[in-house]
């Protein structure tokens, strides 16, 4: 070393002594006794509390999810391979956090906040904890306004509200997830916030889900937050408590949020998984006795809040799978008692064509009729219970003879009903649109029309509206509310529609329709 570079040198270095913080420091320094299946367990970290975030010498993170007296259980956020007894593990203080804010908004991250999107790094407003307290009794408003998810068969028989938890339950492959993204994409033109959690879900199946809310929806108003199964048993357990931590910034600030949670059946298995394997007791169906409370503490979380804090709401739509329609199984036993109403989703309906195949007999809102928009509940009237007896007539009359005088018209009128509740995906209706397909069907003007000719209908009132009542469109959709004239106005325009589909299947049978009419020479009773 030349003379000129040794003098650099010392200089430097004596300016670095000069800077350094000289004096006793507190490393919180533990080391791994086991590891596997994403679980780490850990000893030498007497002061690390619940929930804590927990650094490996490697660079992975953790927290601690299990606090014996000897040990603590960690759950791995990152992959476990390079993770190996005796090495250095350092706590840090701080429990489990996530990035909040607009800056959210039209990306794809996971649970911990990280991009997945490739679209740079997100400069997050702050960091919240995933787990926070609900709101407490006081602070809440009661729920009135509705959630117009666009789906005629939950808006007319199981309103939606803001602030509500309604759980979405049905077997494998019934449509769920369709039901959920659905209600997303209706939020298009509205004030909502919308944020999609996929939990153990496939990764083809969020790609659908993503493109369906690229396409059909506003995805710069959504978050999505993806712990798909190929994702570290942590990231899968904190995915719904990061969700809810998100959408709750903006409920705080008196903006509206709407939350799929997809699904906690996944997330329940994902908690036993790692209750087992941190030697917690196991109870029924090998759940831990906390299982119910994981999913209580989150749910209660959506609320409306009061004016007093700002007048936000934050509405769920938790999704829970069944195994052949079994409702009285652990976990969809236990949310039904958390939540507000199920949509119940059956795949017997879902496999002849009923989509979306709600069972109205098994589905129900605790909020309801308080929440619909009062247009449409004064359109829809009946419906429910119509459509209810229509379903017991069907069963008694496949056994008997032909059914004839007002059998054979609540007959007809059911399966008008049936027909106007099948709905296409990724095509949510507008609030006048349901209004108008409510007023039609309960006037009797689809009675008419062979059945196939129901579909033409609905397909084509949103443009019969567009055209002949474009000037009461907006009044309903703004307020909700429907006059006399406003009603004249949508009937005419509904009318037309009708006898314009009548006269072009003028020389279609009646026997066309499922019920048949009885032969010209039998008398009428």
């Amino acid at each position: 070393m030349r003379p000129s570079d040794k003098t650099d040198w010392l200089v430097a270095a004596q300016a670095a002594l000069r800077s350094a913080a000289l004096g006793p420091r507190v490393e919180h320094r533990g080391q791994v006794e086991e590891i596997g299946d994403g679980i780490a367990m850990i000893s030498g970290l007497r002061d690390v509390r619940l929930d804590e975030v927990m650094h490996f010498q490697g660079g992975q993170v953790g927290f601690a999810r299990v606090l014996d007296s000897d040990q603590i259980g960690c759950v791995l956020l990152d992959a476990a391979t390079d993770v190996e007894a005796g090495d250095a593990v350092f706590g840090t203080g701080e429990v489990v956090n996530v990035p909040v804010g607009e800056a959210l908004l039209g990306r794809i991250v996971d649970p911990l906040g990280r991009p997945l999107d490739g679209k740079g790094p997100i400069q997050a407003a702050s960091r919240l904890p995933i787990e926070r307290p609900a709101p407490s009794i006081i602070e809440r408003d009661l729920v009135t306004e509705p959630v117009q998810t666009g789906i005629v068969a939950m808006d007319t028989l199981f309103a939606l509200g803001r602030g509500q938890r309604e759980l979405i339950v049905g077997d494998h492959s019934t449509g769920k997830t369709t039901l959920a993204i659905d209600a997303l994409i209706a939020q298009r033109d509205t004030d909502m916030i919308c944020i999609y959690v996929a939990v153990g879900q496939k990764t083809s199946s969020v790609r659908r889900a993503i493109d369906a809310l690229q396409a059909q929806g506003n995805f710069e108003r959504c978050i999505v937050l993806v712990a798909s199964s190929a994702s570290a048993p942590g990231l899968q357990w904190i995915a719904p408590y990061a969700g809810m931590t998100m959408a709750e910034y903006f409920r705080d600030k008196g903006q509206h949020a709407l939350i799929v949670i997809d699904d906690l059946s996944k997330h329940a298995a994902t908690h036993r998984e790692i209750a087992l394997l941190t030697r917690q007791s196991p109870g029924r169906e090998a759940y831990p006795g906390d299982v119910f409370y994981i999913h209580a503490r989150l749910l209660e979380r959506a609320a409306k809040l009061s004016k007093d804090r700002g007048g936000g709401s934050l509405t769920a739509l938790p999704i829970a799978e069944t195994d052949s329609g079994n409702l009285s199984a652990y976990i969809p036993t236990n949310l039904i008692s958390i939540t507000d109403g199920q949509i119940v989703l059956d795949a017997a309906l879902f496999h002849q064509g009923q989509k979306p195949a709600v069972d109205v007999g098994l589905s129900v809102s605790r909020v309801g009729g308080k929440t619909q928009a009062p247009s449409l509940r004064t359109a829809a009237g009946t419906l429910r219970l119509d459509y209810a007896q229509f379903l017991e007539l069907e069963v008694f009359t496949r056994f008997g003879g032909m059914p004839e005088g007002r059998v054979r018209d609540q007959l007809k009128r059911g399966e008008r009903i049936r027909a106007i509740l099948r709905q296409p995906q990724h095509a949510p209706f507008r609030l006048a649109d349901e209004v108008g397909l409510m007023l039609a069907v309960q006037s009797g003007l689809l009675d008419p029309l062979p059945l196939d000719a129901v579909a033409a209908f609905r397909a084509g009132l949103p443009a019969a509206l567009e055209r002949d009542a474009a000037e009461v469109l907006s009044t309903i959709t703004a307020s909700g509310e429907m006059e006399a004239e406003t009603r004249k106005v949508v009937m005419t325009a509904i009318t037309r529609l009708a006898q314009s589909l009548s006269s072009s299947n003028a020389d279609v049978s009646t026997t066309g329709d499922d019920v048949a009419e009885p032969p010209a020479e039998t008398p009428a009773s």
